[in-house]
C-alpha cells in the first residue's frame, strides 16, 4: 500500500567538530552532545598539539585552548575521556604531524579503560600532503611524513583493524581554491602515494591489501553548488573503484567501496547576515546525503556563527538538530538512489570523472603527490584556483548573498550582542594549563621517559615501525612536545612552498580597472618616498597555518606594484619584526585566524617599538570580533580586515593609504 511507510536506511553517523580550553571543559562538552542524541565523537585539537609543542614553548603563545582542546601527554588524554565508553565509540580526530602520538595515547587510555584495541572504532585524519597545501600544520619533510603515515597504517592493520588510519581530506582543499576536478584528483594522488608507500614497505602480507584498502577513508567538502558537489562524491567513488580495482588489484567490490565523511563548506560561511549561513549548511549537506549511492557515512556541521567566533554549544545543538530533522523527519532514508538513470547526472559525473583523471595521470607523470608537493605545483595550481575565485567574487560574477548582492539588512536579533553571540576563551586559561604541564613533568618517572625518548629517536633512526616506540613514550609520560622534537632532531622540519611566486594574475590591470587605480597608488606612493618599490611584508605569527588569506594578499600586492615579502607559516613576533627591520618595508601585514591576535599583535607592535621602528604602520586580518579590533586599533594597529572585507584589490588600496598617513604624505584624491 503507497500509504505504508517504507523500512529505513540507517542514518550516517553525526558528529559535531569539537574542543576548547582543557580537557575537562572538552569532556563535559562531548558527554552533554552524546546526550543530545550525537552519534560519534570529533576531536578538535589546538595548534601546538597538532604541530608537536607543548602549551610552554614560545610559538604555543596565545594558542593553547584556542581552535580545540590541548593534549600535552597521557593525563590530559585520560582527562579527555573520562566517563566515555571508548570500546562502544566512533572518534574522529583531527590531527596529522602528530597523528601517530595521539593514536597511541588514545591506545593506552582505552586499554585503561578495560577495552580490546581490536574494538576500537574511529579515524585519525593523518593526511599530511593537504597539511604541506593547505592548513599548514606539517612538521616534518615528506618523506619522513609519508613513513609516519605509513607505519600507523601497518600498525593499525595489525592490532587496531576496525580503525581508519588515515582519511584522505580534500576538505582543505577546497578551502583554498580547489576546483572539483582539482579536489578529487589531488585526493587520489594522495590516496595512491600512500598505498604504494605501505605495499612497498613490505609490513603488510599480498593477502591482507585488501584490508588495508577497506580502511582507507576519506573526508571531503561540500560547498553550496550541492547538484555539483553530489556529481563530485559520485565520480570520487567510481574513480576509487577502478584504481583499488586495477592498480592494486583488489577484488572484493565491499574493500572497494568509496568510504567517506563530510564536513560543510565553512569557506562559505559569512560574516555578513550570518543567519544566511543555515540555509547555505542545509543545501551542503544535502549534497552527501541525498544520493543513496554517495551517501556520506558520516556527518559534521560547522555552526551559522562560525565566521565571527568560536560556536557556543546552543550553536553545535542547531547543527546537529539540522541532520536529525532531515534524517528522523523527512522520507530521505526510505528510497533507493533518486538519482538513478538522470542523463543530467550522468552527464556531469562523466565530466568530472574525465578530467580529474587526466589530472590524476599529470600528476603521476611528475613522480607523484610528494614530488608535485615538493616541486610547488600543486601549491601553485590552488592559489592560482582560489585567486580566480576571489576575483569572480569581487567582479560580481560570482553571487553571495548579504556580502555582493542584497546587502541591505534589517537589524539582526542573532549578532545584536556580539559579545555574547560567539563563545570566549578565559585568557587565563593558557596559565593553567602550562602550570599543570609542569606539574605533570615533575611527577612522572623522568628516567622511563629518557629512556622511551631515546629508543623513539634509535627507531627513526633505523628502519623499525615507529608505532611501538611511541606507544611506550605515551605509557612513560612523554609530552607531546619531547615526543615531536625527538622526531625533529633525526627528520629535521619542513618549510612547504607558498605558491605566491609561481600564482598567475588573477585580475587584469585595464586602463580604467580598480586594480589600475590602485597600481597608480602605489606607483606614486613610490615615488614621493623616494623611487624603488613599495615593500609590504605579509606575516602569519603563531601556529595558525590557514594562509589562504595571506596568500591571496599577497599575490594582489605583488600584481599590484609591491615588492611582497611573504615567508610562509609559523613565525615568532620576533622573526616577523627583524625581517620587516632587515628589509626596510613600508607596511607589515598580520594574518591570523586562531583567535590569538590578542597576544601576538601586540607583541609584534611593542617588539617594533622597541626597534625603533614604530612608523611602520601594522594592518591584521583575521576572524577577529568587533570588541577585539577597536582593541587593537587602540594599540596601535593602523587598520583591521575580517572576512566581509572580501575585495581585495581594495584591501590593498586601503595600505597604501596607511603608508601614506605613516609618512605624512596628503591622501590622493583617486577613489578605489
Amino acid at each position: 500500500m503507497s500509504g505504508e511507510p517504507r523500512p529505513k536506511d540507517r542514518p550516517w553517523l553525526m558528529r559535531t567538530y569539537a574542543g576548547h580550553s582543557t580537557a575537562e571543559a572538552s569532556n563535559e562538552l562531548y558527554r552533554r552532545n552524546l546526550a543530545k542524541g550525537q552519534t560519534g565523537l570529533s576531536v578538535a585539537f589546538d595548534l601546538p598539539t597538532q604541530t608537536g609543542y607543548d602549551p610552554d614553548h614560545i610559538l604555543a603563545r596565545g594558542e593553547v585552548g584556542r581552535v580545540g582542546v590541548p593534549v600535552s601527554h597521557l593525563g590530559d588524554m585520560r582527562r579527555l575521556f573520562q566517563d566515555i565508553p571508548l570500546e562502544q565509540m566512533n572518534t574522529s580526530m583531527t590531527i596529522n604531524a602528530t597523528a601517530m602520538w595521539l593514536l597511541a595515547l588514545y591506545q593506552v587510555v582505552a586499554e585503561e579503560h578495560g577495552a580490546d584495541p581490536a574494538k576500537l572504532q574511529g579515524t585519525t585524519q593523518n593526511d599530511i600532503v593537504k597539511e604541506y597545501l593547505s592548513r599548514g600544520t606539517h612538521v616534518f619533510p615528506p618523506g619522513p611524513s609519508l613513513r609516519l603515515t605509513t607505519d600507523m597504517i601497518a600498525y593499525t592493520v595489525h592490532h587496531i583493524p576496525k580503525w581508519n588510519p588515515i582519511n584522505i581530506c580534500s576538505y582543505h582543499l577546497q578551502e583554498a581554491g580547489a576546483t572539483p576536478v582539482q579536489e578529487i584528483a589531488y585526493a587520489m594522488s594522495t590516496a595512491i602515494a600512500v598505498l604504494d608507500a605501505v605495499f612497498d614497505s613490505g609490513q603488510v602480507p599480498e593477502e591482507r591489501k585488501g584490508d588495508v584498502v577497506a580502511r582507507i577513508s576519506f573526508f571531503v567538502n561540500a560547498g553550496v553548488r550541492f547538484i555539483e558537489e553530489m556529481c563530485k562524491m559520485r565520480a570520487f567513488g567510481r574513480i576509487w573503484d577502478r584504481i583499488t580495482r586495477e592498480r592494486y588489484g583488489i577484488d572484493n567490490p565491499k574493500h572497494r567501496r568509496f568510504r567517506y565523511g563530510v564536513q560543510v563548506n565553512s569557506l562559505g560561511l559569512t560574516e555578513a547576515q550570518p543567519e544566511n549561513n543555515v540555509q547555505r549548511i542545509v543545501l551542503e549537506m544535502l549534497a552527501v546525503t541525498l544520493s543513496k549511492d554517495a551517501r556520506a557515512r558520516a556527518v559534521q556541521l560547522p555552526a551559522w556563527n562560525e565566521a565571527l567566533g568560536l560556536p557556543r554549544p546552543w550553536d553545535q545543538q542547531w547543527s546537529l538538530r539540522i541532520q536529525q530533522v532531515l534524517a528522523q523527519e523527512s522520507d530521505l532514508l526510505e528510497y533507493d538512489d533518486i538519482f538513478a538513470g538522470s542523463h543530467v547526472i550522468e552527464a556531469k559525473v562523466a565530466e568530472l570523472t574525465g578530467e580529474a583523471e587526466a589530472e590524476i595521470e599529470r600528476i603521476q607523470e611528475m613522480g607523484g603527490a610528494m614530488a608535485a608537493v615538493e616541486s610547488g605545483y600543486l601549491k601553485a595550481q590552488l592559489v592560482a584556483s582560489h585567486a580566480a575565485r576571489r576575483a569572480r567574487i569581487e567582479s560580481g560574477e560570482e553571487k553571495i548573498v548579504g556580502v555582493n548582492s542584497y546587502e541591505s539588512t534589517e537589524p539582526n536579533p542573532l549578532t545584536a550582542d556580539l559579545d555574547t553571540a560567539i563563545m570566549t576563551v578565559d585568557p587565563a586559561n593558557e596559565a593553567r594549563v602550562v602550570s599543570a604541564l609542569h606539574t605533570w613533568r615533575e611527577q612522572r618517572d623522568a628516567h622511563r621517559a629518557e629512556t622511551a625518548l631515546s629508543a623513539l629517536r634509535k627507531a627513526a633512526a633505523g628502519t623499525d615501525n615507529l608505532m611501538a616506540a611511541t606507544v611506550e613514550c605515551a605509557r612513560a609520560g612523554v609530552t607531546t612536545g619531547e615526543w615531536a622534537w625527538a622526531l625533529r632532531d633525526v627528520f629535521g622540519e619542513f618549510r612547504a612552498p607558498t605558491g605566491v611566486g609561481g600564482a598567475p594574475l588573477a585580475v587584469t590591470a585595464e586602463a580604467g580597472s580598480q586594480l589600475a587605480t590602485v597600481r597608480e597608488k602605489v606607483e606614486k606612493t613610490a615615488a614621493e618616498l623616494g623611487g624603488g618599490r613599495l615593500r609590504l611584508l605579509v606575516g602569519k605569527p603563531g601556529l595558525d597555518g590557514h594562509s589562504n588569506g595571506a596568500e591571496q594578499i599577497a599575490v594582489r600586492a605583488r600584481d599590484a606594484g609591491f615588492e611582497v615579502i611573504y615567508q610562509g607559516i609559523r613565525l615568532t613576533p620576533e622573526q616577523i619584526v627583524m625581517a620587516a627591520v632587515d628589509e626596510d618595508v613600508h607596511c607589515v601585514g598580520l594574518s591570523i585566524l586562531s583567535g590569538s591576535h590578542a597576544e601576538l599583535v601586540p607583541d609584534v607592535l611593542e617588539r617594533l617599538r622597541l626597534a625603533g621602528a614604530q612608523d611602520i604602520p601594522v594592518i591584521v586580518g583575521g576572524i577577529i570580533p568587533a570588541a577585539d579590533a577597536a582593541a587593537l586599533r587602540a594599540a596601535g594597529v593602523a587598520a583591521v580586515f575580517t572576512p566581509k572585507d572580501f575585495g581585495i584589490t581594495e584591501i590593498i588600496g586601503r595600505i597604501v593609504d596607511e603608508i601614506r598617513s605613516a609618512n605624512t604624505l596628503p591622501a590622493l584624491e583617486v577613489p578605489v
